[in-house]
């Protein structure tokens, strides 16, 4: 089983960036398909990227297309989530998740993933 921990969330003014990291521990990091999720206050947890287990494919939500990105580097372990011109519509806590076997349509459900962090707060002051 692996074990993820987010780290990099704060506050941040509309316009500026943030990069968060999920460090995984514990089995092959590398077979995992990896997502961030991310959830507001009163509001279900929705997904904002992937990235399938051997790269380079990649998925975003319609929301951060364009401004986030996801990426990973198998060798240490970790996936990161670049936030770029923030807005504080964004402000939520990101989770990373993970899953084995195939990235297929069901990518976006929080149930496909049966392994989690605890959270990172991101917030957005306008």
């Amino acid at each position: 089983q692996v074990q993820l921990v987010e780290s990099g969330g704060g506050l941040v003014q509309a316009g500026g960036s943030l990069r968060l990291s999920c460090a995984a521990s514990g089995r092959r990091f590398s077979s995992y398909n990896m997502a961030w999720f991310r959830q507001a206050p009163g509001k279900e947890r929705e997904f904002v990227a992937g990235i399938r287990w051997n790269g380079p494919y990649t998925i975003y939500s319609d929301s951060v297309k364009g401004r986030f990105t996801i990426s990973r580097d198998n060798a240490k372990s970790t996936l990161y989530l670049q936030l770029n011109s923030l807005k504080p519509e964004d402000t939520a806590v990101y989770y990373c998740a993970g899953k084995e076997g195939m990235f297929g349509s069901t990518y976006s459900l929080p149930d496909e993933y049966p392994h989690w962090g605890q959270g990172t707060q991101v917030t957005v002051s306008s």
